[in-house]
């Protein structure tokens, strides 16, 4: 008996419960959507290659460590290389509820930017942009470096003026 009085009951009011129920209800259908784009065959599963592109279109920005874990939890004991649908909503509907993984904020990447960009110049290179998210931190693969030079890069300059970028690249919020 003792168990029982550690135990807390957690009481919510029915107008919380009411607007919880309609985020989650709103978040299955954003999840069914975004799913349902990559589930080709039709039979409530995706190829596992696809899971980073269908988390980031539900507004969340996992690193690569995050979404190896968050792979890990949807996966088959025994992988397939698919995943289905049925592990995948669960895992993801408490990940938004959560409102983890959220992209960095503009003012943030900016400061990360003028650190790198130690004459002030309003720019980087393209050669200095390789250099900084290849050699540094957690390192960009060469197909993510490659997709980023193609949105960030200026052809003109061969340089990406991070303002204008980070602007172009920020989730809007509402």
């Amino acid at each position: 008996m003792a168990e029982d009085k550690d135990k807390e009951v957690l009481r919510i009011e029915p107008r919380t419960l009411h607007i919880l129920e309609l985020a989650v209800a709103e978040f299955h259908k954003k999840i069914k959507e975004a799913f349902e784009v990559f589930d080709h065959e039709s039979n409530n599963t995706v190829d596992v290659r696809e899971i980073g592109t269908i988390i980031r279109s539900l507004g969340c920005c996992p690193s690569e460590g995050e979404l190896h874990d968050l792979l890990a939890e949807v996966e088959e004991e025994e992988p397939t290389g698919y995943i289905r649908y049925e592990k995948f909503l669960p895992v993801m509907t408490k990940v938004l509820l959560e409102r983890r993984y959220r992209p960095i904020p503009e003012d943030v990447l900016l400061r990360a930017f003028e650190v790198l960009d130690s004459a002030k110049r309003g720019f980087l290179t393209k050669e200095e942009l390789i250099k900084y998210m290849t050699e540094e931190g957690e390192p960009f693969s060469q197909e993510e470096m490659e997709e980023m030079l193609s949105a960030a890069i200026d052809p003109d300059s061969n340089s990406i003026n991070y303002k204008e970028y980070i602007t172009m690249m920020v989730i809007d919020e509402n």
